[in-house]
């Protein structure tokens, strides 16, 4: 199974994966502060049976995903944080198996932030429209892209600060505290909330950016072990086995905590 050590390139900082995601224990400043408000936040919106539930459910994807988990390119030891930060803004709205078919060649093309930042916008278009979406990819590759080159590839390290970049919202910001700055954040989308859901409970609201239960349940799913891989377990097994539609309950190694399973009612899509 492919790591999650990230190399760095110049201008970027490591990732802080594999044993080295940050403590906030000691630490002071306003990334420790918004830390430490999101430990309250989980600890108000998730009872102890919730917090056993995706503890147990964490161990069970993990075990899953080392012998089922994909392949991808982004995933590799020699992955820079350039890339794998871009690989999220593809991947919203987007297979992986797509984004992966023009891995090679877009990277081959742009190999840094001011690459990109200096293309012409119909060219990114061009680059884009084998995964659809292409216009509006392009503009926010762009857009990212061209404050990245402004600031030698280092994004802002909270939430707050991210929020005045182009381009960002919740996903691609916790993919930059992920794997820029080593903090641990959920790549929380429909599939995630989806395997959350079925495996715990449903969520309330229909936007998943702003239910509390989900939000918080998402960051106890990251709480222990490489954040990471424990990302992309998740996020393999809800593309590969816990489906929206039709999903592959016969045989399924995780399936003795789905709630779906036993009664056919949380969340089926």
């Amino acid at each position: 199974m492919p790591q999650a050590r990230t190399q760095s390139r110049q201008g970027e900082s490591p990732s802080g994966l594999h044993c080295r995601v940050q403590s906030t224990r000691c630490s002071t400043g306003p990334a420790a502060s918004s830390a430490r408000n999101q430990v309250m936040a989980t600890n108000q919106a998730l009872s102890r049976a919730d917090k056993v539930k995706i503890t147990r459910l964490r161990s069970n994807l993990l075990r899953w995903y080392a012998t089922n988990g994909r392949d991808f390119p982004w995933r590799r030891d020699s992955t820079s944080v350039f890339e794998r930060i871009c690989v999220e803004v593809l991947l919203q709205r987007t297979r992986a198996e797509t984004v992966s078919s023009m891995y090679g060649t877009f990277f081959g093309r742009f190999r840094s932030w001011e690459e990109i930042a200096g293309a012409r916008i119909d060219e990114l278009e061009e680059q884009f429209k084998p995964i659809g979406l292409w216009r509006r990819r392009a503009r926010s590759m762009h857009g990212l892209a061209t404050y990245a080159a402004d600031h030698r590839g280092i994004f802002p390290s909270t939430e707050t600060g991210l929020a005045k970049v182009p381009a960002v919202g919740q996903y691609v910001a916790n993919a930059i505290l992920l794997f820029q700055h080593g903090r641990r954040r959920p790549l929380l989308d429909v599939n995630m909330a989806r395997v959350l859901e079925r495996h715990v409970r449903p969520r309330r609201l229909a936007d998943i950016r702003h239910d509390p239960w989900l939000q918080a349940a998402a960051r106890w799913l990251v709480r222990d072990g490489d954040p990471a891989i424990v990302n992309w377990a998740t996020l393999d097994f809800a593309s590969t086995t816990c489906k929206p539609r039709n999903p592959a309950c016969p045989g399924c190694t995780v399936s003795r905590t789905c709630q779906f399973l036993v009664t056919g009612s949380a969340s089926p899509g």
